[in-house]
């Protein structure tokens, strides 16, 4: 059985005409996807694929976003290039949240801390350590990773926090990092370098202003559960 590209479908299946008619809000995720992939197999069409493939994620694009080739490899239909298209473009989409999140350049919560790295934190396999750096009126210098693959307590951690701040002329400045096993709980770990670099940041008139612990949907928050002294 020879399989369907979108432009073999009956006119009212077929999602790129559809989205010419309208608009692309008219679409589900799967015709979108479908769209992007341009044919399924033998057995079914593209549409029908990136149905499955969304059901067996509780279609939820955060967790597809996580996907690697090997994971769309499982479904028939979906070789090298056609998964390499839909991370692309989950990819874009990334990007384009995390663009809109730097519009909004002032922070007056930990919820806008929130919103601003978990575009950034919330796929990674490992644990990431980042430093949100800030003027006098909590609006965003830049945003610094400073380490990969978990944080522990150093002295050479504590200085490049300090550092970055210090460059850029940061008044305040907001630790982050993520738990990828789902867990918000900080660690002892997590308590000591925020301790060492609250000590240090004082010293130097420099406020920390909170330490996010971030998880794909939620966070832990130093400052709102009163851990800063």
């Amino acid at each position: 059985m020879e399989k369907l590209t979108i432009n073999q479908w009956a006119e009212e299946d077929r999602p790129r005409e559809k989205m010419m008619q309208k608009g692309a809000e008219a679409l589900t995720d799967a015709e979108l996807l479908g769209i992007l992939i341009g044919s399924g197999s033998t057995d079914e069409s593209a549409v029908s694929l990136m149905q499955r493939i969304l059901a067996s994620c509780d279609n939820n694009l955060n967790q597809l976003a996580k996907w690697e080739v090997r994971d769309f490899a499982r479904f028939k239909g979906m070789g090298p290039a056609k998964s390499i298209t839909v991370m692309a473009a989950l990819e874009l989409g990334k990007r384009r949240n995390l663009q809109m999140q730097a519009e909004r350049l002032r922070i007056s919560s930990s919820t806008d801390i929130y919103k601003l790295f978990h575009p950034l934190l919330c796929d990674l396999p490992t644990e990431e350590f980042w430093t949100l750096l800030l003027n006098q009126a909590n609006k965003v210098i830049d945003k610094i990773r400073i380490s990969r693959g978990g944080i522990d307590q150093t002295t050479a951690d504590v200085r490049t926090i300090l550092r970055e701040a210090l460059i850029k002329r940061a008044t305040q400045i907001a630790l982050v990092h993520n738990h990828p096993s789902g867990n918000i709980n900080p660690s002892n770990d997590d308590l000591k370098l925020t301790q060492a670099v609250q000590r240090a940041a004082q010293i130097m008139n420099i406020r920390l202003i909170d330490h996010l612990v971030i998880t794909d949907g939620s966070y832990y928050s130093f400052n709102d559960e009163g851990r800063l002294g």
